[in-house]
């Protein structure tokens, strides 16, 4: 492969960032899930990056970037913008390296993520909530740098921050047990740790393949090596919010259109299943972007049958107050749930009769909204009903219209769907 970008990790740069990460980011195990492996006839690994202190890798760029400021940058304070594990990392980093952070974080931002940032970084931090979303507060973090001539971390597009996320792929080189290492699947976000590892592999072990795997909603990376320039998506589903960016790192896209063998996205409610998976057979806790790459494995299965491959497990930074629509976005995937409007005969009986004569023994109604109105035959009520198996849904809808209860199908209206899920 040709390589044009200007700037590319060297190894002594890398290696000097794991020196410094010494003591700082915890050596995250790489463990062997004999249940994936079964599942896909492969030896599979787990990079736990989940398991550092700030519950992702993003402590490792945000520490190396830090602890890289001269003396005047840093006792001048920095500045971040983050919704989350970024901030988490800069945040401790600013606690350890005795260096005053200002962290801009959209308003919306959940209680449990600020508290996280308020915690690690205790008297070294000040959380300022401003804007809507996370451009907001990363135009709202420029002024601030600008005005007071503050250092900005970025969360990826900065050398010092991929050569310390680069350090996961020197870990994973050290403490591979197989060999060859065929795939590493890795998520990519705005491309921080993608482009770190992918550089280390190819210094190091140039014929591991390395996957990169994107949300479904927000394709910035593929769209952009498919455009082959950095393209911003304007319009992006943020529910990964841990991997969802309108737009790549510069640095980081030639870098990743350079050495990433593959970039692939998958679906957000196939990502929701992996996670409901992961806590309910091996009791691991991971947020929507830690999941990526263990849900790839589903798109490679074919591929990786016999192979040697390692999965980066990037972050455990869940809110438990997501987990009811995880579970609805992993059964609308699954063709498990589905939201209908019906039509109800205004009598005494109606509802009975939808519940004996319509719905097989395995569903369940789990939605229903119905306001009785006068002077009316019917009344139309939304209705969502859970099925236990996903060919169940061709004879519910058949018996609905043969007895004349169907309205319409809401699952596939999105301007109607939207106010459901």
């Amino acid at each position: 492969m040709s390589l044009k970008q200007t700037y590319l990790p060297q190894l002594k740069d890398v290696e000097t960032a794991a020196q410094r990460l010494n003591g700082i980011a915890v050596l995250t195990p790489l463990m062997e899930n004999h249940l994936y492996s079964k599942t896909f006839e492969a030896s599979i690994y787990f990079k736990r990056e989940d398991l550092q202190p700030v519950r992702s890798y993003k402590i490792r760029g945000a520490y190396n970037k830090m602890a890289s400021l001269d003396t005047h940058l840093s006792q001048n304070g920095i500045v971040c913008a983050s919704a989350g594990n970024h901030a988490q990392g800069v945040a401790l980093s600013c606690k350890l390296l005795k260096i005053h952070g200002t962290i801009y974080m959209p308003t919306p931002t959940p209680n449990q993520k600020i508290n996280q940032v308020k915690m690690f970084g205790e008297d070294f931090v000040d959380v300022v909530l401003v804007g809507d979303t996370y451009d907001d507060a990363y135009d709202a973090a420029i002024i601030e740098c600008e005005r007071l001539k503050k250092a900005f971390i970025h969360p990826f597009d900065d050398k010092k921050v991929i050569e310390g996320q680069a350090t996961v792929g020197l870990e994973i080189i050290d403490q591979a047990t197989i060999h060859p290492i065929h795939y590493v699947i890795v998520p990519v976000g705005g491309g921080g740790l993608s482009s770190g590892l992918a550089s280390v592999f190819h210094l190091l072990s140039p014929n591991t393949k390395i996957i990169g795997v994107e949300p479904q909603g927000a394709p910035s990376m593929s769209t952009s090596i498919q455009n082959n320039k950095n393209t911003t998506i304007e319009d992006i589903d943020s529910f990964v919010d841990g991997a969802a960016v309108k737009r790549v790192g510069d640095l980081n896209f030639e870098i990743c259109k350079s050495f990433l063998d593959q970039v692939i996205t998958v679906p957000e409610g196939e990502i929701c299943q992996t996670i409901l998976d992961l806590y309910n057979n091996e009791a691991i806790v991971v947020e929507p972007a830690g999941a990526l790459s263990i849900t790839a494995l589903n798109h490679l299965k074919d591929e990786i049958k016999s192979k040697n491959v390692v999965c980066v497990v990037s972050g455990s930074n869940n809110d438990i107050v997501r987990t009811a629509e995880i579970k609805e976005r992993a059964l609308l995937q699954s063709n498990l749930k589905h939201y209908f409007i019906v039509k109800f005969p205004q009598r005494a009986g109606a509802l009975k009769e939808f519940v004996v004569n319509i719905l097989g023994p395995n569903d369940d109604i789990t939605h229903f909204e119905y306001t009785k109105k006068t002077n009316r035959i019917n009344g139309s009520a939304v209705v969502g009903i859970e099925l236990k198996f996903a060919e169940d849904f061709e004879p519910l809808v058949q018996k609905m219209k043969l007895r004349k209860f169907y309205g319409d199908y809401l699952n596939n209206k999105p301007d109607l769907f939207d106010f459901l899920v």
